[in-house]
Order: C-alpha cells, then structure tokens, then sequence
C-alpha cells in the first residue's frame, strides 16, 4: 500500500495553533498487519468527516508490519473525539492483541506550516 496523500477534510483558518499527533504501530504477524489494512479504508472515511481534522496521512509498510499516521486537528479535544467514535474505536481495540509495539508523539504547529512533513514526524516518533 503506498503512502495515503495528504487529505484536508476541513481546511484550517490562517495562522493559528493546530494540535498535531503521530503514530508508529507495529504488528506481531502478518495477519495482524492484514487486519490494520482491512480496517484501514472506513477509518478513513471517518478522518474525512470528523469536525476539527485539518489533515491526515498514512504510511504502511505491511510486509515489515508496520504502520504511521499523521494527522492535524482543531484541537487535543476535536482528536479525542475521533479516536472515541465511529469506525477508530471498535477498530482500535480490536487491534489490541496484534500490536507489537506501538509510539505516538504531538507537537504544535501553526496552521500555515501544514501540510505537514513525514521527515519531521519520523524524527519525532520513538
């Protein structure tokens, strides 16, 4: 699976504060990588809709069972509130047992930086 592009569900007002987070998950098998990318396209759909997502993209290396996000949002709260609803959270905990290893990381940065870099969230994830 190639790299997902940049998507704007909401573009973002001008200079200001935007809540950034990343992820690295690493699955214990194949088949748990299979299951983060069957999972993959409705939790999509659910960043697309989200109130307060200025961007999101994916990366995924599932022969080496291994996935990273990257997303930009409104606020700590407007992220929140996605990986509570929809598609994440069922997706998410059913996951659980498949993670070998997992990292995430936020910063902030000004809405005018975006879209983001996927130099600067690999340099900031663990």
């Amino acid at each position: 699976m190639p790299t997902l592009p940049w998507t704007v569900p909401n573009p973002p007002p001008r200079d200001t504060e935007v809540y950034v987070f990343a992820s690295r998950f690493e699955t214990r098998t194949l088949w748990g990588a299979l299951r983060f990318l069957a999972g993959t396209p409705a939790v999509w759909r659910q960043v697309r809709r989200s109130p307060g997502a200025y961007g999101a993209t994916l990366k995924a290396k599932p022969f080496k069972r291994t996935f990273w996000t990257l997303s930009a949002w409104e606020s700590k709260d407007a992220l929140h509130a996605f990986v509570r609803a929809g598609a994440h959270g069922p997706s998410s905990r059913g996951l659980a047992p498949q993670m070998k290893d997992s990292a995430f990381t936020t910063w902030q940065v000004s809405s005018d930086d975006l879209p983001l870099s996927w130099s600067e969230a690999l340099r900031r994830l663990p």
